[in-house]
């Protein structure tokens, strides 16, 4: 599914006419940062998942549900 994340942020920065740079520049990493994050976002912090949505203006909603805790957290 990380790779679906990669895709969808590539398609979601063409979109809105943002180069690789401009997306870095915005979230404050540099273009091979944003290039591999588009081809594999596996390897990627929430951190830096969460300011490039920002950065697009994702609504993002993460829900995690373990046995004794359920917590959702939302931008």
């Amino acid at each position: 599914q990380m790779d679906l994340i990669g895709k969808a942020i590539k398609q979601t920065r063409q979109e809105r006419k943002l180069t690789q740079e401009d997306l870095g520049k915005l979230i404050g990493v540099k273009k091979a940062q944003i290039s591999r994050l588009e081809s594999n976002a596996s390897n990627v912090t929430i951190d830096t998942l969460m300011r490039v949505f920002s950065a697009l203006q994702a609504n993002v909603k993460l829900q995690i549900e373990l046995p004794h805790l359920k917590m959702s957290v939302g931008q």
